[in-house]
């Protein structure tokens, strides 16, 4: 059975808590040509604020995801063509790894399984908001991460393993190791892709990039360039 990121090479990560540059539309952000739109973030997360992105782009001809922070924010909607769960196998708190999870499972109406997938994140900018907010121990090499990458795999059954720097480029030479550890999931990265050559070069050793601060730093030409970078790659 085929997953529905088994042919993307490019999701936009879009932040409710964060603005758009002026004269961005999120139709223009959609239009991009990117394979995917992952509604989510760390910090100022609400139901509220989470329902008018995916309002707003619920219009587009692009596949729509959610990824909520907590279960408080998880919004129903038919647009929504599932949700993507993180759980953080490198955190300090095993709150982050099964108990949020355990929180998930109690929202009101229960989860819709159907459309449910969890990410494996291992999160390596320990000055992101992410790092401190699940405690993450961020002090990892190319072997660590190879093994946080199997182990998700191999004994914990993850169809999605990602790679987050949050913010700024990553190690290629980690992306690479994570990448060369999996037989059959796919490998997500996100951080610091700012223009075609960056996105390329991740591209290369992540099946999917997923980009995020640049579509609320930047014009929608410089997301279209890194569109394509991930797909040339």
């Amino acid at each position: 059975m085929t997953a529905p990121w088994d042919d993307w090479n490019h999701i936009l990560k879009l932040d409710p808590d964060k603005e758009l540059p002026d004269g961005v539309t999120y139709g223009d952000l959609c239009a991009t040509g990117t394979d995917a739109i992952e509604v989510g973030g760390t910090m100022g997360m609400t139901e509220e604020n989470m329902t008018a992105v995916i309002e707003a782009c619920a219009e587009h001809d692009v596949p729509l995801y959610q990824e909520p922070s907590n279960p408080s924010v998880v919004v129903e909607n038919d647009a929504l063509a599932g949700y993507l769960i993180p759980t953080v196998f490198n955190a300090g708190s095993p709150f982050w790894i099964t108990g949020a999870h355990k929180e998930w499972v109690r929202i009101e109406g229960g989860l819709d399984w159907s459309r449910t997938w969890t990410e494996a994140y291992i999160v390596m900018n320990p000055d992101a908001d992410v790092a401190a907010l699940t405690e993450a121990d961020c002090d990892l090499n190319e072997d660590d991460v190879e093994s946080y990458a199997m182990i998700a795999e191999r004994m914990f059954g993850q169809e999605i393993i990602y790679v987050e720097y949050s913010g700024t480029y990553g190690d290629e030479s980690i992306v690479e190791a994570a990448g060369d550890a999996l037989e059959e999931s796919t490998l997500f990265y996100g951080g610091g892709i700012h223009d075609y050559d960056s996105a390329y070069r991740m591209a290369t050793h992540a099946d999917v990039i997923v980009v995020g601060n640049l579509a609320h730093d930047e014009d929608v030409d410089a997301v279209r360039e890194t569109v394509e970078a991930a797909n040339d790659a």
